[in-house]
C-alpha cells in the first residue's frame, strides 16, 4: 500500500525530506518515526499511522515533497498481529514484541517476515527498533554516545524526552575539576570528512539559500573599528560570580546586544528593513536584536525581542536560553523570526575580526571578536594595559551610508566603553 505525506502542521504545504528513520524490511507500528522533515529552520518527524512492514522509500532526502504526495510503500500486517495485544501497542517498549509468528503457531509466511524486524533477534538492530524521539534528542544521544534502546522514556507512549538521557551521562575524569571553558567547544561542530560527498540538505542548505540571496541582493560593505573594553571586563568580573550563584550566566554578548538596541535608537536607519517590491525603508519602532548561535546543524539566529525593554540581566538569561535551544534542535519558529539587526560573534573560537553577511531583510549586523590585552597609550601618554576588542559592522550600502554607519558604531563604542550606562535606565527616574 501507498502511504502519502499526512499533514505536518498549520499552514505547512510542502517540506523538505532531511532523512529517513526506516528503510525497507523495517516493521513499523502506529505513532513511529518514519522521516524526519524540515520546513523553515525548524525540524519534525512525521509518524506512522498504520502498521506493516515497510517495502519501498518513493523519496530521497534533501528533495521536497508535499502533503498527499505518496513517500513510501508497505505490507499492512496479518490480521493476527492486528488483533493481537502486542500489536495495539507502539513499537517503543524495550522488552521484545509478541507478533504473531510466536504468539501464533499457525502463522503464515507473511506474518513470520514482519517478526523479525519487530523482535531483537538475529543482533541486527534497524532504525525501526528504536524507540520514538524528536531529532534533538536522537542528536544530542548520538553526541554523547548514548544507546537509546537502553533508554526508558517517560513521554507519552514511551517517547524519549531530553531529561531521560541524564542518568546515562556520566562526566569524564577530572570534569569536576576543571574551570568551564571559556572557548566554543568546537568538537560539536561539524569539520566533515576528507574524501567524502556531502548533499546539501536540510539545514545546511537553508543557511546556504539565504546566504547567497542575501548577497545577491545587498551591496554589503564593511566598517571595522577598536574598543577598549577594560572597564567592561572589570564590570562584568564584579557581576559575574554573584549572578552565578542566581542561575544566571553573564556574558559579553549580553552587553553587546544592549549596547545595540541603545544605539539603534540613537541611529533609526540601521534599526530598518529595505522592502524592494515597494522600494521603501521601513524603519521599525522594535528593537530585536538576532545572534547568530553555531548549533551542530549548522548556523541558527535566534532573536531577543524587545531588547531595548529589557536589563542586561533578563538578556543575558535569555541569550542562554535561546543559545540552548539552538544547540539541542529545539528551536521555536517564533524564536527565529522577527529580527531587527543583528550581532554574530567569532570571538569565543579566537577570531580577531570578521566581514559578516547581513541576515536578509536587515540592513546591519555587527561582528565581535576575541578580547586580547593590548599595551594602550593613555591621554598623558603612558602605556597601560588594556583589553582590547574589535566591531566588525556590514551595512546594506542601498540604505547605510558610510558616515551614517561610523556614527552607528561609534554609539556602540560609547555604551561599552562605559559600561555602567547599560545598567541603568534609558532614562533616569524610569
Amino acid at each position: 500500500m501507498d502511504y502519502p505525506l499526512p499533514p505536518v502542521g498549520e499552514g505547512l504545504f510542502e517540506v523538505e525530506l532531511v532523512r529517513w528513520l526506516v528503510r525497507p524490511g523495517d516493521a513499523v507500528a502506529p505513532g513511529q518515526g518514519l522521516a524526519e522533515v524540515m520546513s523553515d529552520k525548524a525540524s519534525m518527524e512525521v509518524h506512522a499511522r498504520f502498521s506493516g512492514t515497510i517495502t519501498a522509500l518513493a523519496a530521497v532526502p534533501g528533495t521536497k515533497v508535499k502533503v498527499g504526495q505518496v513517500v513510501l510503500s508497505y505490507e499492512p500486517v496479518g490480521e493476527l498481529v492486528e488483533t493481537g495485544a502486542a500489536a495495539a501497542r507502539p513499537a517503543t517498549a524495550r522488552p521484545p514484541v509478541v507478533t504473531a509468528a510466536s504468539a501464533s503457531p499457525g502463522g503464515d509466511g507473511a506474518a513470520a517476515r514482519t517478526d523479525t524486524p519487530r523482535t531483537n533477534g538475529h543482533g541486527h538492530p534497524a532504525p525501526a527498533k528504536l524507540p520514538p524521539a524528536a531529532p534533538s534528542v536522537r542528536l544530542l544521544a548520538r553526541k554523547l554516545g548514548l544507546d537509546l534502546a537502553r533508554v526508558t522514556g517517560t513521554g507519552p507512549g514511551g517517547r524519549i524526552l531530553v531529561e531521560d538521557l541524564a542518568p546515562l551521562i556520566k562526566p569524564r575524569p577530572g570534569a569536576a575539576d576543571r574551570p568551564p571553558a571559556s572557548k566554543t567547544d568546537t568538537s560539536k561542530l561539524d569539520f566533515g570528512i576528507a574524501g567524502t560527498r556531502q548533499k546539501m540538505v536540510g539545514m545546511r542548505r537553508k543557511i546556504a539559500e539565504h546566504l547567497v540571496d542575501s548577497k545577491r541582493r545587498i551591496p554589503h560593505y564593511s566598517y571595522i573599528d577598536e574598543c577598549d573594553l577594560t572597564d567592561l571586563v572589570r564590570l562584568r568580573n564584579q557581576l559575574r560570580e554573584p549572578l552565578n550563584a542566581s542561575g544566571v550566566k553573564l556574558t559579553y554578548l549580553a552587553f553587546f546586544v544592549k549596547a545595540v538596541a541603545r544605539s539603534l535608537k540613537e541611529v533609526p536607519i540601521v534599526n530598518s528593513t529595505y522592502d524592494e517590491a515597494a522600494g521603501e525603508v521601513v524603519l521599525h519602532d522594535r528593537y530585536n536584536v538576532g545572534i547568530a548561535v553555531a548549533a551542530p546543524a549548522g548556523l541558527l539566529v535566534p532573536v531577543i525581542k524587545g531588547a531595548d525593554k529589557k536589563d542586561v540581566v533578563a538578556i543575558a538569561a535569555e541569550i542562554d536560553r535561546l543559545s540552548r535551544d539552538a544547540k539541542a534542535g529545539k528551536s521555536k519558529l517564533e524564536d527565529l523570526r522577527g529580527g531587527t539587526f543583528t550581532v554574530t560573534s567569532v570571538g569565543g573560537i579566537g577570531g580577531l575580526i570578521s566581514t559578516p553577511i547581513i541576515n536578509h531583510p536587515e540592513v546591519g549586523i555587527m561582528g565581535v571578536g576575541r578580547v586580547v590585552k593590548r599595551p594602550v597609550y593613555d591621554a598623558h601618554g603612558d602605556l597601560r594595559p588594556a583589553d582590547i576588542l574589535f566591531l566588525s559592522f556590514s551595512f546594506d550600502h542601498r540604505v547605510v551610508d558610510g558616515a551614517v554607519g561610523a556614527a552607528f558604531g561609534n554609539a556602540v563604542l560609547r555604551y561599552l566603553q562605559a559600561p555602567a550606562l547599560l545598567l541603568l535606565p534609558e532614562k533616569i527616574g524610569d
